[in-house]
């Protein structure tokens, strides 16, 4: 097929597929009234199905379905859970079968603002509002394709913890195991508007043009940019980022005189990486998903919500997550009747990605339970 411009950073028509398979699911009548007529969702997969040992994995708002496996082949990052997932790993491929989509809305491979509609242009300003519970339920005719009637587990951390709930709530049948990683189950206010504020910058570039910047050729990068330099301090600690650079100057020019501080350049080189793979109308549409989330919507309210849930729960909180803070996760494995695992890291929200050997564990253990 002939590759079609539409967005920097969104997979396209064209583009080498690397790992994933496509699935074209139909119509989606979305929870907000809107309506998508042809949804196609992209997604990989490890390991051999069985019959009852399919895991899907929830990726975070900035990632994608390549959970694990290198960078290229039209992979813009090398798999994000590479030291989870893989043959003997806390995951393991050789006894269970992963699945890991890119979420709905999403810029690689699944529909989004930045695919093409009917007309051949780009969704952009045309973009209905989604939600979470939008994104599972275009999951749901992909497990149906697959054949899993029900997920021995769905695990997923922070947007993606907000997905697996989804399931585990929306879906009680279909869910064996749930594990909800640095979560909660409901956006909070402090989490909403730091979700508006990156979303108010993306927006506020001149050439966002209210989504449609594609069809006048042009990227809204500096306001994505401003956005995920915004997200980034959330994702890491006030004491990390002191320790780390304190007042250490970038290069030998002083920034009193137009250097720059060199947690300036780190969080430049955080904005310059993400504009690089990802569209500018998912990064608006996923925060406000994220901000619409809320369990109890419509359920009679969180408890009666999360009463609904019957599979095995595992609730993990880092404790120095200042963006999804553990008193959200305290809560949540309350309401669940379970125990809070906690992760003690100094890397804050990322905790949840980074400290291998203490989520690894927590994995198994879920994974083994029942």
């Amino acid at each position: 097929m002939t590759a079609v411009v539409t967005a920097r950073g969104a997979w396209r028509e064209g583009d080498p597929a690397g790992h994933r398979r496509f699935l074209d699911v139909g119509a989606l009548d979305l929870e907000l009234g809107g309506h998508l007529p042809d949804v196609r969702i992209a997604y990989e997969t490890w390991g051999t199905f069985t019959g009852d040992n399919a895991v899907l994995i929830q990726h975070a708002l900035s990632g994608d379905s390549h959970v694990v496996g290198p960078e290229g082949d039209g992979h813009p990052t090398a798999g994000w859970w590479s030291d989870i997932v893989g043959p003997g790993g806390a995951i393991d491929t050789d006894r269970w079968f992963v699945v890991c989509t890119n979420v709905l809305g999403g810029c690689q491979g699944s529909t989004g603002p930045s695919s093409l509609a009917s007309n051949g242009r780009a969704w952009g300003s045309r973009w209905p509002a989604t939600t979470i519970r939008d994104q599972v339920a275009a999951e749901v005719p992909l497990a149906d394709a697959l054949g899993v009637r029900r997920w021995a587990a769905v695990i997923g951390g922070s947007m993606g913890g907000m997905r697996a709930l989804e399931w585990a709530v929306g879906h009680p049948g279909r869910v064996e195991r749930v594990v909800v990683l640095a979560a909660a189950a409901e956006a909070s206010a402090d989490q909403v508007g730091l979700c508006r504020i990156q979303v108010d910058a993306v927006r506020a570039d001149p050439f966002w043009h209210d989504g449609d910047y594609a069809a006048h050729g042009v990227t809204p990068d500096t306001g994505l940019g401003i956005g995920r330099r915004i997200a980034h301090l959330s994702y890491r600690t006030a004491h990390e980022v002191d320790t780390r650079f304190g007042r250490t100057v970038q290069g030998s020019l002083d920034p009193l005189r137009g250097g720059r501080f060199a947690v300036e350049s780190y969080l430049d080189h955080a904005a310059e990486g993400l504009v690089a793979r990802f569209d500018a109308g998912s990064y608006v549409a996923l925060n406000l998903a994220m901000n619409s989330h809320e369990i109890g919507r419509g359920r009679g309210g969180t408890a009666a919500a999360l009463a609904a849930v019957t599979a095995r729960a595992t609730v993990v909180g880092v404790d120095t997550d200042r963006l999804y803070p553990l008193h959200q996760q305290r809560d949540l494995a309350a309401a669940l009747g379970v125990d809070l695992d906690v992760v003690t890291s100094e890397r804050g929200h990322d905790g949840f990605l980074v400290e291998v050997p203490q989520v690894g564990a927590i994995l198994r253990r879920a994974l083994s339970s029942g």
